[in-house]
């Protein structure tokens, strides 16, 4: 999996994955997710459009990174996720806890 970050004002910061998510991958997003969901109010768009594919370790990462930016005062959000990933944050659940945009603009249009 490939991971960029790019930061936008005030306090928000985009990353952008690429590949799969998955047992092997999670850590490395936990790690650069966890920098970023320290800052106080944390705002963080995570762009899924290209993710070929995300496991539960996965979905525990961005869980968990939307959980420490709200007890920051901020959230975490997904941008253009697959249907693939819409339908396994429907059936687990959590649409409702994990805001979910079109793409990028959208998400950052909210703050």
């Amino acid at each position: 999996m490939q991971v960029s970050v790019a930061h936008h004002p005030p306090n928000t910061a985009v990353l952008v994955l690429r590949g799969s998510l998955d047992i092997d991958t999670a850590p490395a997003l936990k790690a650069n997710l966890g920098r970023l969901v320290e800052r106080p109010a944390p705002r963080v768009v995570v762009d899924v459009a290209g993710l070929d594919f995300c496991d539960s370790m996965g979905v525990g990462v961005l869980v968990t990174a939307h959980g420490r930016a709200m007890e920051r005062g901020g959230w975490v959000r997904l941008a253009a996720p697959s249907g693939f990933l819409r339908r396994l944050f429907d059936t687990l659940g959590l649409t409702d806890y994990l805001p979910m945009f079109p793409d990028v603009a959208a998400a950052l249009k909210d703050e």
